[in-house]
Parts: C-alpha cells; sequence; structure tokens
C-alpha cells in the first residue's frame, strides 16, 4: 500500500489516529531541523570553509525571483488554515527555525550542490554527520509523511465544506457516522494525488502555487470591491487600504510574472480552474434539484446508505 492510501485509511476510519500521526511525525521534523541547525551553527564556529558569500553571487532574474518564491512560500503554507493562537505562535517559529535551517544548507553546501541534489538534507548529513548521516533519510521520510497527512486532512475537508455549500456534488458533503470523517472527500482527495504522481513535484508546486495565489488576489480584490461600494458594511475587522493594496501587487507579481516564466505548468492551472467551473455548475444544479439528486446522486442509490454516512 503506498503512503496516499496508508494515509487515507487513517484519515477515514479516526480524526484522533490521524492527529496523533501529525504530532509525532511533527515533532520528528522539528528534532531534525534542530539537528541540522545545530551542525550548521557548529560547523560555522569552528572555522571550517563555508559557503555562505557564494550564495549571494549569483546572478537572479525577476522569473527566477517569483519561481524561488513559489517554492518558498509553498514551504511555508498551512498557516492561513490555522486558528489565530496558531498564527502569531506557529509562523514566527517555522520562520525562525527554516532560516536557521538554510543558513546551515548553505554554509555547508554550494549553491551548485543545492540546485543539483534531489535531497539536499540527505546531502548535508553526508558531508558532516559521519556514521549518523543514515539517520537523515529516515527524519526526511517521516518528515514528507506527516506532510502529506496534513494535506489530506485539511484537503479533504475543503472538498467536503464545498459540497456543503452547494460548490460540489452533495454525496461529497457526507462523513461517517461511525468515525465522523469525510470519506468521499477524502477518497477524491487519494484519487486525484495518484492522478498527479505522474508530474514532477516543482511542477505541482508551481501550478499549485499558480492557482493558489490566484485564488487569493482574486478574494482580495472582491474585498476592495466591497470596500469601495458598500463602505457602510458592518466589518468586524477593518485596516488600512494600503496592507491589501499592497499585499494585492505581491499577488499579481506572483500570478503575471510566472505565466510568462513557466508557461507549461501555469497554462495547466489555468486548464484545470477552467475544468472545475462545470462542476462547480453541477453541484450548484444538483443543490437545487433535490428530486434530481434523489435519484441520480450515489449514495442515494443505496437504500440504507444513512446507516453509514449522514450528510454534514
Amino acid at each position: 500500500m503506498s503512503q496516499e492510501g496508508l494515509l487515507t485509511y487513517i484519515n477515514c476510519v479516526s480524526v484522533g489516529l490521524a492527529m496523533r500521526i501529525q504530532t509525532i511525525f511533527t515533532y520528528a521534523k522539528l528534532v531534525a531541523l534542530f539537528a541540522i541547525i545545530l551542525t550548521g551553527f557548529l560547523h560555522l564556529t569552528n572555522g571550517r570553509e563555508n559557503h555562505l558569500n557564494a550564495s549571494f553571487n549569483s546572478e537572479e532574474t525577476v522569473g527566477g525571483i517569483s519561481m524561488a518564491l513559489y517554492s518558498g512560500l509553498f514551504a511555508y503554507g498551512g498557516w492561513n488554515y490555522e486558528l489565530p493562537r496558531s498564527i502569531w505562535i506557529a509562523l514566527p517559529l517555522v520562520t525562525i527555525i527554516y532560516v536557521l535551517a538554510n543558513i546551515a544548507y548553505l554554509a555547508v553546501l554550494t549553491p551548485e550542490e543545492i540546485v543539483s541534489s534531489q535531497a539536499v538534507a540527505v546531502l548535508f548529513g553526508q558531508r558532516t554527520l559521519g556514521p549518523l548521516q543514515y539517520t537523515v533519510p529516515v527524519f526526511v521520510a517521516l518528515s514528507t509523511f506527516g506532510s502529506l497527512n496534513g494535506i489530506l486532512f485539511t484537503s479533504g475537508r475543503l472538498f467536503l465544506t464545498g459540497a456543503r455549500h452547494g460548490h460540489l456534488p452533495q454525496f461529497l458533503s457526507y462523513i461517517s457516522i461511525k468515525s465522523r470523517t469525510p470519506i468521499p472527500a477524502l477518497l477524491l482527495t487519494c484519487f486525484l494525488s495518484y492522478l498527479m504522481i505522474g508530474f514532477g513535484i516543482l511542477f505541482l508546486i508551481n501550478c499549485l502555487s499558480f492557482v493558489l495565489w490566484l485564488s487569493i488576489g482574486t478574494a482580495i480584490s472582491a474585498l476592495l470591491w466591497l470596500r469601495y461600494t458598500q463602505p457602510n458594511l458592518q466589518r468586524p475587522i477593518k485596516v488600512n487600504l494600503i496592507l491589501p493594496l499592497i499585499f494585492l501587487a505581491c499577488c499579481i507579481f506572483l500570478i503575471v510574472v510566472p505565466t510568462i516564466n513557466e508557461p507549461e505548468s501555469t497554462g495547466l492551472a489555468i486548464i484545470l480552474t477552467v475544468a472545475g467551473i462545470p462542476f462547480y455548475m453541477i453541484g450548484c444544479f444538483l443543490r437545487k434539484n433535490k428530486q434530481f439528486l434523489k435519484h441520480w446522486a450515489y449514495f442515494e442509490a443505496f437504500p440504507n446508505y444513512k446507516m453509514f454516512f449522514k450528510s454534514s
């Protein structure tokens, strides 16, 4: 069974087990990062050769910066799904840890080695940890396993929420009465992940990031439009317009420049986004036409489906 299949099964049978796995593997990731940071610090303090200065000597292009931001912002992704307390505690902590880890990498490895390596942490361990270098691939695997678990957990519930609001077919809004998990939405997430296995990781990150920042930029534009057209609406949170305008400008940069620089991945992202429109319209139609849904929706085809699922 693949990682996707195993984690989908776990997320289907138990929310608590999925959360325990997330906690354990997050701790494992932090242990590995602290080990890398400490090793890099010792490397610098012992007066050994470091490559920090060389990392700033390369020629950068606007397109290259935009693609680097895609990968960097993907690494920091997830903070906007959390509660406010998690944001102001976790985001600074993650920022500090990731910056220190990158300094450690740049101290030991040359920029060329970092770019060409498929697993920077593994190469770092080979150069610095001696016999302990074989623990690094283990911690890298634990880190990816935990990250995949977190993505499955959140993405499945995004499908559930979309279906609950009528944007997707209603059967995706069903949850298991026994395990209280969104099994149909999780299975769809797993299926889509299998379809994307053939693409390279950087290609997928660029594709995902384009759609993400296009969506965020559109949402910010809508909020600014409402601020202009309905200025007297009650707003629990209201900020100076300079902040959303700056943020919108950053979103435009992250949309326009990669479209020119990486037309293949961003082009696929546009196709996938446009392809979602018919599914949205079908979901809205089924939501408004209960009789049609009653005869054609998958779960409705089985009289006893309510024994196992309920609509959220």
